[in-house]
C-alpha cells in the first residue's frame, strides 16, 4: 500500500470509472443507467487477468512470451514475486507445500543441493518446468536428469505443489519460487465487492502504470459492451485492444 501511495503514475479509480463510462456514451446521456460500479470492478479485474495472461503466454509460435520484449518485461516485472518454499522428501523427488494464494504462473526456482561427499552446497539451475508424462523418460536420460555435478535438475506442478526430482541423489535447501503473481484486485470505496459481496471500505487503485490501465480499460469497456450488448463501443474497444496487445 505504502510504495503504491508513492507511485505518481498510478491512475485512481475516480479517473478510471470516468473512461470507462465515456467509453461507453454515458456521461452525458441516461444510456445505460443501470451499470453499476461493481459492474466496473468486476470488468475491469477480469480484463487484468485476462490481459495479465496473454502477455505470459505470448503471441508468438512457441507460447513463451513474457520476456519477448523489453516492453514485456518493462510491463510484467510489476508481478515477479520470490518467496521461500519449504519441502519435504519422498522418493526421487521433494514436494513443496501448496503454492502461494497469489500464485498464477511459474518463473523458475533458485535453491541449492547438499551431498554427503561435498562440504559446499551445489547451486542448482531449475528452469525446466517438465511435463508430469515425462518425468520416467527425464529420469532415465543422462542428458537431461538430475545431476548434482552439472548443478541441474527439473520440476513438476501436481495438485498445487512444485516436484523438484532428486533421483535420490542429493537433498534440496534454501530453496525459493520465482513466480508471477495475480494482479492486485481493484476496489471502490462504498461499492459492494462482487467477490465477497460485502461493502468495500477502501479504495484500491489499479497498481499498473497509466498506459497499461489505459489498455485495461479498453478491454474492461470490451467486456462491458458484450454484457450490454453495445456493438459498436464492443467493436472501437476491440480494436484498441487488439493494436495494444
Amino acid at each position: 500500500d505504502e510504495w503504491l501511495k508513492k507511485r505518481d503514475n498510478s491512475m485512481n479509480n475516480f479517473t478510471l470509472q470516468v473512461k470507462i463510462k465515456q467509453r461507453l456514451n454515458k456521461l452525458d446521456s441516461q444510456d445505460y443507467d443501470n451499470l453499476q460500479c461493481w459492474q466496473i470492478v468486476e470488468a475491469f479485474n477480469k480484463a487484468q487477468l485476462q490481459w495479465v495472461r496473454r502477455q505470459i503466454q505470448g503471441i508468438n509460435i512457441t507460447k513463451t512470451g513474457d520476456e519477448q520484449t523489453k516492453t514485456r518485461i518493462d510491463d510484467l516485472q510489476i508481478l515477479l514475486k520470490e518467496t521461500p518454499i519449504d519441502l519435504k522428501e519422498s522418493d526421487l523427488y521433494v514436494q513443496s507445500d501448496p503454492l502461494p494464494s497469489d500464485y498464477m504462473a511459474f518463473k523458475r526456482i533458485h535453491g541449492h543441493a547438499k551431498k554427503d561427499c561435498c562440504d559446499n552446497p551445489m547451486r542448482m539451475t531449475i528452469t525446466y518446468l517438465a511435463e508430469e508424462e515425462n518425468v520416467p523418460l527425464l529420469l532415465s536420460d543422462d542428458l537431461k536428469k538430475p545431476s548434482f555435478e552439472w548443478g541441474e535438475t527439473f520440476c513438476t506442478l501436481v495438485s498445487n505443489r512444485l516436484r523438484i526430482y532428486t533421483n535420490n541423489e542429493f537433498l534440496m535447501q534454501d530453496t525459493s519460487i520465482m513466480y508471477y503473481r495475480k494482479p492486485q484486485m481493484i476496489q471502490i470505496d462504498g461499492c459492494v465487492d462482487p467477490y465477497t459481496t460485502q461493502l468495500s471500505t477502501k479504495e484500491v487503485p489499479c497498481e499498473f502504470k497509466d498506459d497499461i490501465a489505459e489498455t485495461l480499460i479498453d478491454e474492461a469497456v470490451q467486456i462491458l459492451a458484450g454484457d450490454i450488448e453495445a456493438m459498436n463501443e464492443y467493436q472501437i474497444a476491440s480494436q484498441s485492444t487488439q493494436e495494444n496487445t
